[in-house]
């Protein structure tokens, strides 16, 4: 994934490097045209490719230096909770992304086929569209000939799976979230000894014998909190995603019963 946003990034410095050019090329045009010709300086797209490349490289020089700085032991398990926290974060957004639909265009449909009396028509409808809405939909429309009881417990039912479908990996971002703080705080502590055992062996105090246990407890610290609160982020999101679709999930159950009702007193 990173490799494909560093090629996107690439990409774009290059083709903005071409426009630049290109407008470059057109103002030296028209100023010979006009008899004034002045001399810009140019950057070629294969100079700030160039550029981008080697910031690209000098940050992941940086970024290992500090992973070695930090203690690998440490800065691993920090980065291991942070690739995978994003890993379920973002299977969970797309999750949520691909659930949510339009609900008043499904309920508009089934009203429709539930006016001609057909209901296989609705469920049929419900079927080949996709979200937990769609599912709670089906599950009620199922049980249509047992009841307007039958159906609402159905819909609350279901309701409460398709809540804990949603909800499923979220113990596992919060894990991450709780427990690299707490790695970040070990090497911090381990960092401090460190410094101590330093200081210990050679019986002085100066910043040059502290400096490497301080500076490990510090890159620990920052790494640990800059994963917890990247997490936190889209944990946040997450929630926020899922508390609207749940509250979509009830507008439209009920909404749905009072079609199922309208149309069983007119049956009636």
């Amino acid at each position: 994934m990173k490799k494909v946003f560093a090629l996107f990034a690439i990409l774009a410095v290059f083709a903005f490097g071409m426009t630049q050019a290109v407008v470059a090329q057109e103002n030296a045009t028209e100023a010979t045209e006009t008899g004034a010709v002045t001399q810009a300086p140019a950057t070629t797209p294969e100079v700030v490719v160039e550029e981008f490349i080697d910031e690209s490289e000098s940050f992941h020089k940086l970024l290992k230096q500090k992973v070695i700085e930090g203690d690998a032991a440490f800065m691993s398990i920090i980065i291991l909770c942070l690739v995978i926290g994003l890993a379920v974060c973002i299977e969970r957004i797309i999750y949520l992304a691909l659930s949510e639909i339009d609900t008043s265009d499904l309920l508009k449909k089934i009203d429709a086929a539930l006016a001609n009396g057909n209901v296989e028509e609705a469920k049929e409808i419900c079927r080949n569209t996709r979200g937990p809405v769609a599912s709670i939909f089906y599950q009620g429309l199922s049980r249509y000939d047992q009841g307007i009881e039958v159906v609402e417990k159905t819909v609350v039912s279901y309701g409460g799976v398709q809540s804990g479908l949603m909800e499923r990996g979220l113990p596992w971002i919060s894990l991450f979230i709780g427990i690299t703080p707490m790695i970040g705080f070990m090497g911090t502590v381990y960092g401090m000894i460190l410094a101590f055992d330093k200081i210990q062996q050679v019986g002085d105090l100066s910043a040059t014998v502290i400096a490497g246990g301080i500076k490990l407890a510090l890159i620990t610290t920052v790494a640990a909190l800059t994963v917890a609160i990247t997490l936190q982020i889209f944990y946040n999101y997450i929630i926020t995603k899922i508390d609207n679709l749940v509250g979509d999930m009830e507008d439209s159950s009920i909404s749905l019963l009072d079609i199922l009702i309208k149309y069983n007193l007119k049956s009636n």
